[in-house]
């Protein structure tokens, strides 16, 4: 076959260094080489890779390549071998023989350094009494349990503890291949004995096949169980690969590929089936039935059929292919339009190619870092350079080196290497291992082992730390995993910690450590403090010490504060708030600071403990003379929250001064002014002490509060203002003065307590006003004495403001001030148009205009009469638009009235009358058409009555029958007309009716209603 398609480009990984694990060699850089992913497409039946130096390939360096040359060549080439406590060692390093001295202690080094990226444990179970007598030879792995074939033919099903399932014999010889499908019911086996058996293991149907030469690989189509299919392809020594698809008549075998040797491998995804012979790998497409494409060996390696092919699908267009010492990764991909006519659907990419020292038993992806492999290398053994010797010793096999398991990164680099120590491996080859994947962890299977491989979580990362002393790290993770981890022991890592830190002298360190490791032992608590306490470090770790949740003795806290009263009095302070009152004996501690406080009679700190321990004592009293002493902004809220009041009834002036000195500080701190009047800027608050006084009159009389403020006006000024604000009526008493008080510190506000306030004397008020020039005062206080007039002329005299004398005329609506104004208004041209500018309803524009004498000039007249004009305007087209809504609405009314007086009425026999209650109409007559009933009348109200119920509807005359109409019409030969019989009936009853409607004339209370019928 040719190679078809684009050329191959192949670039070597920089800075790349592989360890080559052969005896009597030491570490030393491995070729790698990578498959440039823009450039390795392989089109058509068939395309041959070459290796760099070994083939013709052009040799390039991608730009990708070239970005990551630093960090690759930054990183450790090293590999790490895993160490780890299970039952027994899996890991070993290398033999000795392969590194020198210098090299060991380096990586010795090393690996205490590093953590292990993996652990293992061997499978227990009935798997070790399995291998004792057996040997394995081939392994799936399901979701629900582990299949394992043996040499002797045998498959047994085993959980993943390795207790046993299902056992059976489907074979004579070797079993070399297991596949299962994905549901876990059908397990498929090829063996050496040339047959294929698939089993249920949960159903008696099973199906077998005999080819009759060796068979090596077989595997089930996806989705096998639900399939009626039930279809595989399997190949082996006849070197044939073929197909089995279940009919009607039985399975039908179709050649999928044969003639270029044994068949090692198959594996089914989708609809891609891909197998590997001694040529290289090829891609079948079970839906256009043709093969995609054509991947070769590696040049130069070794026997197929001691060196296996590894191929397992990644994802559904990706393939993963390791043979020897190379992996490959081929990525299929649908053709683009511009190639839609191309016969084969599908086009596959190398993407890369990377060459490892080793070769390779096992290859699968591992999650972390993204796009990385797990391979499980074998080293092949020494080769002796005299292969003719005729020295038996030299003639006998050589002993294997032990398999390697190791995770390489998408860019080749070797990340970890962990060298396993398996039982017989010296006797085993690369054939012999197999390395499957389960859900989150793996396996690895020899002859003679079956070896757990899984991840290291967080437990045995924090176990790795302790072991290291780096318990800092260790809690940390405890901490973070401790509702994610069951079963880690932070307080056992703790104290280990703790007591380390202590003999290195680290107190401080060892204190922040307690809250973690202590929690909620109150035991391991106290036997710390006081063994700080007696290595006179007790300082460092009150800060730590937990007042609930636990809470300790009251010992351990009384020392504490003890220590703080002695040692640090702010401290004490501090922890007196802190903490809660019953975790300590409230009486013992204030004892103590009391007599500390006859020591040092001033200390500022000592008052203010003392006084923070009488509240917690609920003994508030006491406190308040404490506080007031060290001016404590906080006093009114203890008075009101211990309903102190009587107790500062009588230092109401006390109080206000206080709080007075408190507000001036304030205020200059944050930069505040103050108005002319002395009250505070806009957006001000009254006072503490103020609000304190008024809002508890009842046990603060008022009296009392003005009696000592009397000698402070301004804070009497304050406090009957608050009381004025709060209830007018509370300071009623002394109105008169807070007028005085009102003129001398907020003028500007005198005005509105005047309009509000109806407790004060009028003339003794105006006198204050005029005393002090106050003219709008004045002018209000006139006019509420009823002296208009002379309100009227301040106003035009004093304060020549037209605006405020309309306004006055409109309050007091009085024909002759407006005559006044209107006089003194003639020779003045601002009042005129100020008149003008506010004509309306109280004064006639034509009244005014009159009064304009004659060459009098006036500004802004034609705007104020344009003004006039159009507001004139503007009332006459509203009421005209009214009228034609209230016109509308009449119509509209009227029609609904009309229509719903003309409307008829519904009634039956047990309908009664509204008046007399009796039924309207008499059954016994209803039965007889011929009979008369009674005369009933129904007004335009819709109230139906009998007529002999009204007044004056006794002797009305009874209607004709319509039966006798229609007779008389016959007889006579005329056309009566029955509806002008009712019409002139109805109007003869109407004129004899003394009274309208009896029943609205009664709900009407006796008023005669104009209700027509």
């Amino acid at each position: 076959m040719s190679p078809q398609g684009n050329e191959v480009k192949v670039v070597p990984a920089p800075g790349l260094n592989v360890l080559n694990r052969g005896a009597g060699n030491t570490k030393k850089p491995s070729p790698l080489y990578v498959a440039e992913a823009n450039g390795a497409q392989v089109n058509g039946e068939v395309s041959r890779l070459g290796v760099a130096g070994r083939g013709n390939v052009e040799v390039t360096q991608s730009d990708e390549d070239e970005s990551d040359e630093d960090d690759s060549a930054a990183e450790d080439e090293d590999r790490t071998d895993a160490s780890w406590q299970e039952k027994e060692d899996y890991v070993e390093s290398p033999d000795d023989e392969d590194y020198d001295d210098d090299d060991d202690d380096n990586d010795d080094e090393e690996d205490d350094d590093e953590e292990p990226t993996l652990k293992y444990e061997r499978l227990g179970g009935a798997a070790p009494e399995i291998l004792e007598k057996d040997t394995a030879s081939a392994l799936a792995v399901s979701t629900r349990f582990i299949a394992l074939g043996t040499h002797v033919g045998m498959v047994h099903v085993l959980d993943f503890q390795g207790n046993k399932i299902q056992s059976y014999r489907p074979h004579a010889a070797t079993v070399n291949a297991i596949d299962v499908d994905a549901t876990g019911d059908f397990v498929a086996t090829a063996s050496v004995d040339g047959k294929v058996i698939i089993h249920s293991l949960t159903t008696p149907e099973m199906y077998g096949f005999d080819f009759r030469r060796p068979m090596r690989c077989v595997a089930l189509e996806p989705s096998f169980a639900k399939r009626s299919t039930r279809a595989f392809v399997c190949g082996g020594m006849s070197g044939k690969l073929v197909m089995h698809e279940k009919g009607w008549l039985g399975h039908r075998e179709s050649e999928i590929h044969s003639g270029e040797g044994p068949i090692w491998n198959v594996v089914w995804r989708g609809a891609l089936i891909a197998w590997a012979n001694d040529l290289g790998v090829k891609i079948y497409d079970t839906v256009s039935r043709q093969r995609i494409t054509f991947i070769d060996r590696p040049p130069d390696s070794p026997r197929a059929d001691l060196f296996k092919c590894t191929i397992r699908w990644h994802d559904d267009n990706t393939l993963l292919i390791a043979w020897a010492d190379h992996i490959k990764l081929a990525r299929v991909r649908a053709r683009t339009r511009s190639n839609v006519a191309h016969a084969n659907p599908y086009q596959v990419e190398i993407t890369a190619i990377f060459q490892v020292d080793g070769m390779i038993s096992g290859l699968i992806p591992y999650p972390t870092p993204i796009g990385s492999f797990l391979v499980l290398a074998y080293l092949p053994p020494d080769i002796f350079a005299n292969e003719a010797t005729s020295d038996p010793a030299e003639q006998r096999r050589k002993a294997a080196h032990r398999p390697e398991l190791r995770i390489i990164a998408n860019s080749g680099e070797e990340l970890t290497s962990d060298v396993l120590s398996l039982q017989d491996y010296h006797m085993f080859g690369c054939n012999d291992y197999v390395l499957q994947a389960a859900e989150s962890f793996y396996i690895v299977l020899s002859p003679r082992s079956v070896v757990l491989v899984k991840p290291r979580d967080e437990a045995d990362h924090v176990a790795w730390l302790v072991e290291r002393k780096r318990y800092e790290e260790a809690l940390e993770e405890v901490e973070k995993l401790k509702d994610t981890v069951p079963g880690l022991d932070a307080a056992a890592i703790g104290q280990q910690y703790i007591e380390h830190l202590v003999h290195a002298g680290e107190f401080d360190k060892a204190a922040k450590l307690c809250p973690k490791v202590f929690g909620q032992d109150a035991q391991a608590w106290e036997n710390w403090i006081f063994l700080f306490a007696q290595k006179d470090h007790l300082h460092t770790i009150i800060p730590f010490v937990p007042t609930q949740d636990p809470q300790l003795s009251r010992l351990v806290y009384e020392m504490i504060l003890a220590h703080y009263l002695s040692h640090d009095r702010d401290a004490l302070l501090s922890t007196i708030k802190k903490w809660p009152s019953s975790i300590y004996d409230i009486s013992t501690v204030i004892v103590a600071v009391n007599s500390e406080l006859e020591r040092s009679p001033s200390s500022p700190i000592l008052m203010e403990c003392l006084a923070e321990l009488y509240i917690m004592s609920r003994q508030p009293g006491k406190a308040l003379p404490f506080f007031l002493r060290l001016r404590r902004p906080h006093v009114f809220d203890l008075i009101r929250e211990h309903n102190l009041f009587t107790a500062v009834r009588d230092q109401a002036l006390l109080l206000v001064e206080f709080d007075q000195e408190l507000e001036k500080k304030r205020r200059e701190k944050d930069g505040e002014t103050l108005t002319a009047d002395g009250a505070k800027a806009k957006g001000g608050e009254k006072s503490a002490a103020i609000t304190l006084l008024v809002d508890h009159t009842h046990s603060i009389p008022i009296a009392r509060v003005v009696q000592q403020l009397q000698a402070r006006p301004y804070y009497l000024y304050l406090y009957l203002d608050a009381l004025f604000e709060k209830d007018p009526y509370l300071a009623s008493e002394f109105s008169d003065r807070q007028v005085q008080l009102y003129a001398e510190f907020a003028p500007t506000r005198l005005i509105d307590f005047l309009r509000a306030s109806n407790y004060y004397s009028l003339e003794q008020a105006y006198s204050i006003c005029k005393e002090r020039d106050l003219v709008p005062e004045m002018v209000f206080l006139l006019g509420r004495m009823g002296n208009n007039r002379q309100a009227l002329n301040l106003i035009i005299e004093r304060l020549g403001d037209v605006h405020r004398a309309i306004d006055f005329a409109k309050e007091q609506n009085d024909d002759d001030l407006w005559e006044d104004l209107l006089r003194y208004s003639e020779t003045k041209p601002t009042f005129i148009r100020g008149l003008l500018e506010n004509v309306g309803a109280e004064i006639d524009p034509i009244r005014l205009i009159r009064r304009i004498k004659n060459g009098l000039e006036i500004p802004g007249l034609k705007e104020a009469l344009i003004k006039i004009l159009w507001d004139f305007n503007l009332q006459i087209s509203l009421l005209e638009g009214c009228q034609t809504i209230l016109h509308g609405d009449c119509t509209t009314l009227a029609e609904r009235l009309r229509f719903r007086q003309t409307g008829g009425f519904f009634g039956s026999a047990a309908t009664p009358c509204l008046v007399c209650r009796n039924p309207l109409f008499i059954p016994s007559v209803l039965a007889q058409p011929s009979s008369q009933q009674p005369l009933i009348l129904m007004f335009l109200c819709q109230h139906v009555v009998h007529a002999t119920c009204v007044k004056g509807g006794h002797d009305l005359p009874q209607r004709l029958n319509d039966s006798l109409f229609s007779l008389m019409g016959t007889q006579g030969g005329a056309n009566v007309d029955i509806i002008g019989g009712k019409i002139a009936h109805a109007a003869m009853v109407r004129a004899r009716l003394e009274e309208t409607c009896p029943v609205c004339h009664v709900s009407e209370g006796g008023r005669r209603i104009h209700a027509r019928f």
